[in-house]
């Protein structure tokens, strides 16, 4: 599997990264972050595409072999990336907010830091 981000608005730095699938991709529309708080919070995430009418896209997390750490969880958007706000926030997505930020790509040791989107939601 290949991720490729451009050079963009919400994610200054891009990737192109390639990763050995060990599992299926599963939406994800909430991640556990720890770079902020050493105890963790909870946000909302979404892919960000370079379309300017609907910039979201469906973010997901898949079983990767990492080289360095051997399994862990990739969480991939868009072309343009992940897109983060807090879980509080109501704000709709924006490149001009304070409150959010991009990133290429995360690499997850575990999904309890991941909360997958209710297929049953999304097949009804």
């Amino acid at each position: 599997m290949i991720v490729e981000v451009e050079s963009n608005e919400n994610c200054e730095t891009g990737c192109f990264a390639r990763f050995k699938e060990a599992g299926p991709a599963r939406p994800v529309d909430q991640v556990k972050v720890y770079d902020r708080n050493s105890a963790g919070e909870w946000y909302w995430i979404t892919g960000w595409s370079d379309n300017g009418q609907a910039p979201t896209c469906q973010a997901y997390a898949r079983l990767v072999e990492d080289s360095g750490s051997g399994l862990a969880f990739l969480v991939y958007g868009g072309i343009c990336g992940l897109r983060f706000k807090p879980i509080g926030s109501e704000e709709p997505w924006n490149l001009e907010s304070l409150h959010q930020w991009g990133e290429a790509y995360l690499l997850m040791a575990s999904d309890r830091d991941l909360r997958y989107v209710d297929e049953r939601a999304v097949t009804n």
